[in-house]
């Protein structure tokens, strides 16, 4: 059985074909998915997936910094209202990107310093994002975040000081297709020993980061496509696949307080 602990199922792509997709993925032995939320909307749509599919679906309620200029005036009140849902399981994907600054950062940092201050209050998970801010975002996990609020890395791509300074905060790891692609895959590949294999995850972040090891390539990632990522992730850590699978799905059980991967 396979967890993939990232799937953006609310996207267009996906949506379309929700069905094919849930089947395709229990065909391939991934049966569980944990939906990422990246706005408002998207988490009242992720719970509305997950109560349609109770047995294989949970998910993140929150603000993404691409999203943070746009929350609503009360979207704190919102997100909490929601992540009452069984269904969720940790707040995010939030965090800070100066990479791009869809947003602007003034307006990144405030909102994902109160939702630092809603999963403290909830007693949830941090579903982290993070590009080109890795300071900024330690400063303030520092700051805020408390110690009993367990945190993930969400698409972890960065090489060895990356994978200590968070190591050192106790963080999770979630890793992807980024792996599978040998373009540019060498400082995650150096950090991977670092990694502690008891807090490490694999995601899809499907639609998108097909891995690049697909033969013949799919025109589009699902998570039907985890065991590909799997198999890269038990190469380099010199395990079987099938022991890949148990510990990944055991340690997203435990991250995100859920008893047993349902089939």
């Amino acid at each position: 059985m396979w967890f993939d602990a990232g799937v953006n199922l609310t996207n267009t792509r996906l949506l379309t074909n929700l069905d094919g997709v849930m089947e395709r993925a229990r065909a391939a032995g991934v049966t569980r998915q944990l939906i990422i939320a990246t706005n408002e909307s998207e988490a009242q749509a992720a719970i509305t997936l997950c109560e349609r599919h109770p047995e294989q679906l949970v998910t993140t309620v929150g603000v993404h910094p691409h999203d943070a200029a746009g929350v609503s005036a009360n979207y704190l009140e919102r997100l909490t209202e929601l992540a009452k849902h069984p269904a969720v399981v940790a707040i995010g994907e939030c965090g800070l990107d100066f990479n791009r600054n869809y947003s602007p950062p003034e307006q990144q940092i405030k909102v994902f310093s109160e939702q630092i201050q809603l999963a403290n209050r909830l007693g949830l998970p941090l579903y982290l994002h993070e590009r080109d801010a890795r300071e900024k975002q330690i400063q303030l996990l520092d700051k805020l975040c408390s110690a009993s609020t367990e945190c993930i890395s969400h698409c972890f791509t960065g090489g060895p000081e990356d994978a200590k300074a968070y190591k050192a905060r106790g963080h999770w790891f979630g890793i992807t297709g980024w792996l599978c692609d040998d373009r540019r895959n060498q400082a995650l590949v150096a950090a991977l020993p670092l990694l502690p294999q008891d807090q490490l995850l694999i995601e899809t972040d499907a639609p998108f980061l097909l891995p690049r090891t697909l033969r013949p390539r799919p025109k589009l990632n699902e998570p039907q496509w985890l065991p590909e990522v799997g198999c890269a992730l038990a190469q380099h850590l010199n395990l079987k696949q099938e022991e890949v699978a148990k510990l990944t799905t055991d340690n997203a059980c435990r991250l995100f307080a859920l008893s047993e991967a349902s089939g």
